[in-house]
């Protein structure tokens, strides 16, 4: 019932905003019978999806020149993947989820889980879980800011990560080898190596198109990878390759 709700009142939020082209917190939070907290949680969800745009006190219409590059942030194709990896997560497990555009579409499937354990390095993913309606206990890796990847990286890190176990790891790519696993165009691969040693589970999130880039620096070796989360443009062939690393591969029906 309280999920459902939910989806009603953003349902009718949205309506507002079309309606008039801006909405007030506390407004919102009369109309609705609910407390501020829970509006600002709504307008930070449907921010997150693009339908509008927060600004103090409330919430505006995106403007048009925005929406027109909406896609280059979190298109449709990743979120597919995103839906398809989010139901590989069970209420109370605990999990790691590491900064990256793709994996960034896992925050807002979080809400239909309970009980769950979120740990990330990245400041965006967690400003996104600590927004969700049912928030789940949010843990951070701290330790030195990386501005090209703009996530926490270094050995305070990975100590923290040390003092966890977790359920499941999931991590984007910039390519992948058939030979030898998930590469990067960034040196720094020492924290996903750690992420991947206290998981059970790693599940590697990334398009199809990124599958066989020739990249320099490796990041996690297959013997690593236990799922591999794509979209479904991906031959047969070079899904039996992969499995043939030991590795299970899930695909996603694409969405251009």
């Amino acid at each position: 019932m309280a999920k459902r709700n939910t989806q009603q009142r953003r349902h009718t939020i949205v309506s507002l905003v079309n309606e008039h082209g801006e909405v007030h917190v506390d407004e919102l939070a009369s109309r609705f019978d609910t407390s501020e907290v829970t509006i600002r949680k709504d307008l930070a969800a449907l921010e997150a999806n693009g339908l509008l745009l927060r600004r103090y006190g409330g919430a505006v219409l995106v403007p048009q020149e925005m929406t027109q590059h909406s896609s280059d942030n979190l298109n449709s194709n990743k979120l597919a993947i995103a839906n398809s990896a989010a139901e590989l997560i069970r209420d109370h497990n605990r999990i790691i989820i590491d900064s990256g555009s793709t994996t960034s579409g896992l925050i807002q499937l979080l809400n239909n889980k309970r009980g769950l354990v979120v740990m990330t390095n990245s400041l965006q993913l967690a400003s996104a879980v600590h927004e969700l309606e049912h928030e789940p206990t949010l843990l951070m890796t701290g330790g030195t800011w990386d501005p090209r990847s703009e996530s926490f990286q270094g050995q305070v890190a990975e100590q923290v990560l040390r003092s966890y176990d977790f359920d499941q790891l999931f991590i984007g790519a910039d390519g992948i080898d058939l030979n030898r696993g998930t590469t990067t165009f960034n040196e720094l691969t020492a924290l996903s190596r750690v992420m991947a040693e206290v998981s059970r589970e790693v599940i590697v999130m990334v398009e199809s198109d990124k599958i066989g880039k020739r990249i320099p620096n490796l990041e996690l070796d297959w013997k690593q990878i236990n799922t591999l989360v794509t979209d479904d443009r991906i031959s047969q062939a070079v899904i039996n390759q992969i499995i043939s690393q030991g590795v299970h591969v899930i695909t996603a029906p694409y969405a251009s």
